[in-house]
């Protein structure tokens, strides 16, 4: 029975793999400032570790254990506008956490075979035009703005794993689709209030990936050797947020809502900065990934979102 290491293990995307691991045999050790806080959650097959990133400490003991690291954490990039300091913490917390993993692999005997790291199709910026007849495929530069300087960074601080002689694979992620969270929830607020808020004029095009799908790719990483380097964690099919808002909107609603498009300069005002990314077309290759053999449970949105809702 192998052992996964998970950084980020009780967010989101790290929770649903915890459960599909499980599922599938193996044992989960999950990396957290406070593991204390979770000595009543009994769920066999799981146990959980100390790490520090700010202090730059971690659990060699758990390293060692390890069989593969899946590095998940990072503050969430949504969860708050984006004050100086916030940046630093959405960088930092990426980056720094990297660097530690990388150190420790270094330090400590460890049986570590593989180490799988999130990144963001962030890296990307902005589509050229919309429609983009050329999406982003994984050897597109990063660009320049925030997010793409973010997610450069946090894929240069795993980067050494190679050196170590390690398989090393990075998957730059989309929008999950969830029903327990993330963007979707976001999605969701004004509609059950009978509102389709459609973002400034709505054509901006979203590559999104369903949860399930995200989670059996990480499995199939960890599993299949042939799996190395850069690959878009993103379904086939992109969406424009006027498309996915009102296809929520129908699901949820029927015919029961108000379709309203929400000005620039609203969401500047409420988002600050933030609203770039809200209004940024970035639509995503699911080539690579597809050819390496994942097949996609749910590559086209209307199926995502029936078995969402």
């Amino acid at each position: 029975m192998q052992t996964i290491l998970i950084t980020g293990g009780t967010g989101l995307i790290g929770k649903a793999l915890t459960g599909l691991l499980i599922s599938r045999q193996y044992k989960v050790i999950i990396l957290t400032r406070e593991p204390s806080r979770y000595k009543n959650k009994k769920v066999e097959g799981v146990s959980y570790a100390s790490w520090d990133v700010e202090k730059g400490e971690m659990d060699k003991q758990a390293l060692s254990s390890a069989d593969h690291i899946v590095h998940l954490a990072g503050a969430g990039v949504a969860d708050k506008r984006w004050s100086t300091s916030r940046k630093r913490e959405i960088v930092d917390s990426r980056v720094k956490s990297g660097e530690l993993i990388c150190r420790v692999l270094r330090e400590t005997p460890n049986k570590v075979q593989s180490v799988i790291s999130a990144s963001a199709i962030g890296w990307y910026g902005k589509d050229p035009s919309i429609p983009n007849e050329f999406p982003f495929n994984e050897t597109d530069p990063s660009s320049n703005d925030f997010l793409g300087d973010t997610a450069r960074q946090w894929e240069s601080s795993v980067l050494p794993v190679e050196d170590m002689g390690k398989r090393l694979v990075i998957l730059r992620t989309g929008i999950v689709l969830s029903a327990n969270g993330g963007a979707m929830a976001e999605f969701i607020k004004p509609i059950r209030l009978g509102i389709a808020a459609i973002l400034g004029s709505g054509e901006q095009m979203i590559s999104w990936i369903h949860i399930n799908d995200m989670v059996r790719m990480y499995a199939d990483v960890i599993e299949k050797r042939d799996y190395k380097g850069v690959y878009n964690a993103v379904a086939p099919h992109p969406v424009s947020n006027k498309e996915l808002t009102l296809l929520l909107a129908r699901k949820m609603k029927g015919n029961a809502f108000v379709p309203i498009h929400v000005p620039v300069f609203m969401l500047k005002l409420i988002l600050g900065e933030m609203s770039i990314e809200v209004l940024k077309s970035t639509t995503v290759s699911a080539s690579k990934i597809s050819k390496a053999g994942f097949q996609f449970a749910y590559p086209d949105i209307n199926a995502a979102i029936n078995s969402l809702i």
